[in-house]
């Protein structure tokens, strides 16, 4: 990722939007192990730089996946996969438009996956599990393909009737927690789910307002895919409770800036916490005991002024 740290650091502001797109769209890939091409990033930077527009940049790629050599440099057909995902995701969060609608969720796995999966923007018509590295193997239960529209219409549903107004920041992220969890949960396609929730979380985050730092995405995908897991696994027999604090951690660092370590290891169910571990999170300036229970619209208006004083 430091291929795009200079623009990020002294680029102008365009430079700097569209490299923290493009870097969110290569670590989102880290949920399902992929990695990028050095093409890939050649081509990011250009798109970065203004030689290009988004638009040309997929073209350049689509072509380099026409060709021959890419055939003979790329490691696997998940490496093109990767880099077409890559600039899909940096070009939709670049986007303004959103609409908080199964529609809307079904077209960004549609565009995110369209020439990669046939069944790319089709909800899935058949059960699945999966086996998790957090689970020991085991899987989450998933929804029933045949109930997929009715509770992906209920959930957003309830998310659009859902007030923030006077609701604490803190408060808030409980709740985005457990809407994001559950809209994961349901699985609503046969792959890509998590970086297909991932988009549209973060177009419905900033359609709220909230100034999203696309870099806990870009760092911690494969921790954010974890932290869903653990949201959404119970075994009464082990003792095992369903556990959102992983994801609530990483939401927090997200919308607040706070600094929970981010560590996949104590996602794992035979994780055990060590007395000497630190317990509390390293906040940021920003972040006083104060601003835990400012409404979001005083958190707003505090990192508006901590940015003109920086």
């Amino acid at each position: 990722m430091s291929v795009f740290d200079e623009y990020i650091k002294a680029g102008n502001p365009s430079q700097k939007e569209r490299s923290y797109a493009w870097r969110t769209g290569i670590g989102l890939q880290d949920v399902d192990g992929l990695k990028t091409s050095d093409y890939l990033l050649e081509t990011a930077k250009k798109n970065i730089e203004g030689d290009i527009t988004i638009e040309e940049a997929k073209k350049l790629i689509d072509s380099y996946y026409k060709s021959q050599s890419a055939r003979n440099e790329v490691a696997s057909d998940r490496t093109e996969e990767a880099d077409k995902v890559s600039a899909r995701i940096a070009e939709l969060i670049s986007e303004p438009s959103f609409s908080l609608t199964p529609t809307q969720y079904i077209a960004i796995h549609r565009r995110l996956f369209d020439g990669i999966y046939k069944f790319a923007g089709r909800i899935r018509d058949y059960n699945i599990t999966k086996n998790e590295w957090v689970l020991r193997g085991r899987t989450v239960y998933y929804a029933s393909f045949d109930t997929i529209g009715d509770t992906l219409e209920y959930d957003l549903n309830q998310e659009r009737n859902f007030n923030y107004q006077g609701l604490s920041a803190v408060d808030a992220i409980k709740h985005i927690v457990r809407f994001c969890s559950n809209l994961w949960q349901i699985h609503a396609f046969g792959e890509g789910n998590t970086r297909t929730t991932a988009v549209f979380v973060i177009k419905y985050l900033r359609s709220l307002g909230f100034n999203v730092d696309n870099d806990v995405f870009a760092m911690n995908s494969w921790y954010f895919r974890n932290a869903l897991v653990r949201a959404n696994f119970t075994d009464v027999q082990e003792g095992v409770a369903e556990n959102a604090d992983f994801l609530e951690h990483f939401f927090r660092n997200l919308l607040l800036g706070e600094q929970f370590p981010l560590r996949n290891s104590e996602t794992h169910l035979d994780w055990k916490e060590e007395p000497s571990d630190p317990q509390s999170a390293n906040l940021s300036p920003l972040d006083s005991p104060k601003c835990k229970i400012c409404t979001l619209e005083e958190l707003a208006a505090l990192r508006v002024t901590s940015k003109l004083i920086n």
